[in-house]
């Protein structure tokens, strides 16, 4: 079965940046997209991008996180502006979900 790996969290000041990583470890044509699940919340979506470079956001992260994807197996999540309601963790998937995840990659934002 198809393994996602999630990398590129840490700790940033609020207004600060960072980009994660999505790999995969076989080519994933379908839609992709970014999530993330805070502390006491439902795992939410942040941003999809389809095979064709389509993207969409929800409006939480409009303007500020930027999904794109290289490959078939590579895929990323600039976040520029963070807040410290963007403190989560981040997953990968594809869309709909593979109905497992990724071990996920945790973004801490400190005010």
């Amino acid at each position: 079965q198809v393994q996602l790996v999630e990398s590129g969290g840490g700790l940033v000041q609020a207004g600060g940046s960072l980009r994660l990583s999505c790999a995969a470890s076989e080519r994933i044509f379908s839609p992709m997209g970014w999530y993330r699940q805070a502390p006491g919340k439902q795992r939410e979506l942040v941003a999809s991008i389809t095979s064709n470079g389509a993207a969409w956001y929800a409006d939480s992260v409009k303007g500020r996180f930027v999904i794109s994807r290289i490959s078939a197996d590579t895929m990323y999540l600039q976040m520029n502006s963070l807040k410290p309601e963007d403190t989560a963790v981040y997953y990968c998937n594809k869309i709909p979900t593979l109905g497992y995840w990724g071990q996920g990659t945790q973004v801490t934002v400190s005010s």
